[in-house]
Order: C-alpha cells, then sequence, then structure tokens
C-alpha cells in the first residue's frame, strides 16, 4: 500500500485502533477484538513486547492495515517495515524519521501540537499530523487550525472517546486514533476480549454515525 492510498484508507474508515500493553501474550487477543468489531487501520505501539512479532502477523490478513507507533529512530523506522508496517507514528516531530518514512514508501504520522510544529511535520514530508496530546479546546482547536492551515490531516489520538467523536470530526479531523478509551489496560491485561469488543463497535458507531 502506497502511502497516497494508506491516506485514503484512513480517511474513509476515519479511526485506528491503537494499543500499547506491558503483557506480550494480550497484545493479539486484544487487537483481534478490535479488528472483529470493525477497525481495519491498527497500530502496535513499539513499547508492546515482541511486537515485531504482532505487525508482521496482523499484516498479513485482508483488509487490514498495520503501523508502528511510538517510532523514534531511523532503525525503529527500518525494523517495523521490515515486518510489514505500513504507517509510521511518532509522539514527536522527527525530521530523520519522516526522511527514512518517504525513503521506505511508507506514511507518517508525527506527534504535534502547535501549528508550527503541524506546519513543520507537513513540509518535512509526513502525510498526517497526530495531534497528541489533544488540547483543552477540543475539537475547536482542530477547527482553529485548519482556519489558515487547511492542507493539513490532523488526527487526533488523546481525548478522543465515543461521545465526543462525532465533534472532532465535524471540527475537520481527518481521523480519530483510539488508545485507552478503547483498550482498557486492565481489560486487556486479564484477556476480556469481549468487553474489549463492545468498547470497539462503541466506538465505531460513534465515528460512522
Amino acid at each position: 500500500m502506497t502511502p497516497d492510498a494508506l491516506v485514503d484508507f484512513l480517511g474513509r474508515e476515519k479511526a485506528s485502533a491503537i494499543l500499547r500493553t506491558d503483557v506480550e501474550e494480550a497484545a493479539a487477543p486484544a487487537m483481534d477484538a478490535a479488528v472483529r468489531a470493525g477497525f481495519r487501520v491498527v497500530e502496535f505501539t513499539l513499547t508492546v513486547p515482541g511486537v515485531l512479532e504482532r505487525i508482521a502477523e496482523f499484516s498479513r490478513r485482508d483488509g487490514v492495515v498495520v503501523g508502528a507507533g511510538t517510532v523514534l529512530t531511523v532503525d525503529d523506522a527500518r525494523a517495523a517495515v521490515e515486518h510489514g508496517a505500513r504507517f509510521l507514528v511518532s509522539p514527536v516531530v522527527d525530521e530523520a524519521v519522516i526522511e527514512e518514512a518517504t525513503r521506505l514508501g511508507v506514511a507518517c504520522m508525527p506527534g504535534t501540537h502547535t501549528p508550527t510544529e503541524m506546519l513543520r511535520a507537513h513540509e518535512a514530508g509526513a502525510q498526517l499530523q497526530k495531534l497528541f496530546p489533544a488540547p483543552g479546546l477540543g475539537p475547536a482547536y482542530v477547527k482553529a487550525c485548519l482556519g489558515p492551515l487547511p492542507f493539513l490531516r490532523i488526527v487526533p489520538t488523546n481525548g478522543a472517546d465515543a461521545d465526543n467523536a462525532a465533534d472532532w470530526l465535524a471540527a475537520g479531523a481527518f481521523a480519530l486514533g483510539f488508545v485507552a478509551p478503547l483498550f482498557d489496560a486492565s481489560e486487556v491485561a486479564q484477556g476480556e476480549v469481549e468487553k474489549i469488543e463492545a468498547r470497539a463497535r462503541r466506538l465505531l458507531r460513534a465515528v460512522r454515525g
């Protein structure tokens, strides 16, 4: 999948499932629950034990696009893409990582918070701009940023939940990333996949109206 195709796919799906856990054996069942509920864009943070195997496993699934999160170095980027990641997400803007994503032929979503950081990421070649953490102004912040910078594709990945998902999208957010509102840490660790699946279905209903 080319970077442009990934952007188009995420733009249609409007949501990604982002998993961060310290429990290696819990990662696949938790993400399975999100996929069963209908998530088609999934992200494993590189802090997950055994994460490269999980990226490889899920990248073989039809109709599912897998990304790597918490990508902080060029070596991180290379390892993730070698195992099947089609997009790379970082908590910060790092031009070296963005450049490497371009070289590897995958999409990149660096973490940004201010309009200056968003424009810096865009000009460096990042197709998407992760809004992290979500500001106190909430959806109004996205709308304000897009006023003078309408070409940005802002993806809030912190602060979005089932109750405000529609507001974020109405304000112009390109898509939303769900971490804690989808993957409750205790449910993931205890393998309570039915609860995770139910939560995932609620979030997707909120996104899709």
